[in-house]
């Protein structure tokens, strides 16, 4: 029977819904947990904010301190329990920071409004999903953050389009890659899941 464990349990759900990729899991490894990661991601949403409300999504050559400064900021709490009372927040301002920064970097560089519908149509999929799957105690696979960029990855694959020039040919190309790798592993992941309690907990007695 096919078993649905295809990750290691976090040390809390909150960690799970973070959605950090590499180079924020790396930082946070340096720390070994023992930065606190709300306030650095309070830090992170208010820097990002001043600096795209001073324009810089327009520009291409500052476009890419934002993700760099969120990151800088927000990733060494990524290996933190996040177990504190108000913690929880942390993955809610991380969707706004990369939300936010990658529409005002489309809308800024002329990108399409269906293709940054589309783009962030893929990450939010990503992000419901996992919560849903989270609840369920269906943790995602460690690879699938890898593969998805993370938050701080997209955004800094979005900034270097802008640098680039080419942010609508970004745009298109991640919202490709990231619909085709989210939609397939979803599928794969429901329809391995068990489909009755019965079957669940048959999985279990074989753990």
């Amino acid at each position: 029977m096919t078993s649905v464990h295809m990750a290691r349990i976090p040390p809390s759900s909150v960690t799970a819904y973070r959605d950090d990729g590499l180079l924020s899991r790396g930082m946070g490894a340096m720390v070994a947990g023992q930065l606190p990661p709300l306030p650095p991601a309070i830090a992170a949403l208010f820097i990002t904010g001043v600096l795209l409300l001073v324009g810089i999504a327009a520009t291409d050559g500052l476009a890419v301190f934002a993700p760099v400064v969120a990151l800088l900021l927000a990733g060494p709490g990524s290996s933190h329990r996040h177990d504190g009372r108000l913690d929880w927040l942390v993955p809610v301002l991380l969707r706004i920071i990369e939300y936010g920064f990658i529409a005002s970097v489309g809308f800024a560089h002329g990108v399409p409004a269906i293709v940054i519908m589309i783009l962030l149509g893929a990450i939010t999929f990503h992000h419901y999903d996992g919560v849903y799957r989270i609840r369920q105690h269906v943790y995602p696979p460690d690879w699938l953050a890898t593969a998805g960029l993370g938050w701080e990855g997209r955004m800094i694959a979005v900034a270097a389009g802008g640098l680039l020039g080419a942010s609508t040919a970004m745009f298109i190309l991640l919202a490709l890659y990231l619909w085709a790798l989210f939609g397939w592993e979803s599928l794969t992941c429901w329809l391995a899941a068990p489909r009755s309690g019965v079957e669940a907990a048959d999985l279990g007695a074989h753990d």
